[in-house]
């Protein structure tokens, strides 16, 4: 049994920052690609981030500049650091990574729960 736990939403204001995290616990063997989607109300959710198990990384436009995706992989952690949000990036946001069970075994995907994040003065 898998879990991914997000924590780390909330409310802020224009201009301030948020750091999400999202810890996969369980039966986890390893993890590779890690990332963050968000969902706003009537819009398909998007792609915001990801890191590979290496590190490197990819940004939506909308975000480059003032998110930074992380992750540590001893912990199977993922985190986004965001600055400067504004009333746009509210949404709520979903980590999804990317984890085999077993040395062997197959790459499956799983969802965090989601965590809302709202930009609003």
């Amino acid at each position: 049994q898998v879990q991914l736990v997000e924590s780390g939403g909330g409310l802020v204001q224009p201009g301030g920052s948020l750091r999400l995290s999202c810890a996969a616990s369980g039966n986890v063997f390893s993890t590779s690609a890690m990332g963050w989607y968000r969902q706003a109300p009537g819009k398909q959710r998007e792609l915001v981030a990801t890191v590979t198990r290496g590190g490197n990384t990819n940004y939506a436009d909308s975000v480059k500049g003032r998110f930074i995706i992380s992750r540590d992989n001893a912990k199977n952690t993922v985190y986004l650091q965001m600055n400067s949000l504004k009333p746009e990036d509210t949404a709520v946001y979903y980590c999804n990574v990317a984890l085999r069970l077993a040395a062997m075994g197959s790459e499956y995907s799983y969802w965090g729960q989601g965590t809302q994040v709202t930009v609003s003065s």
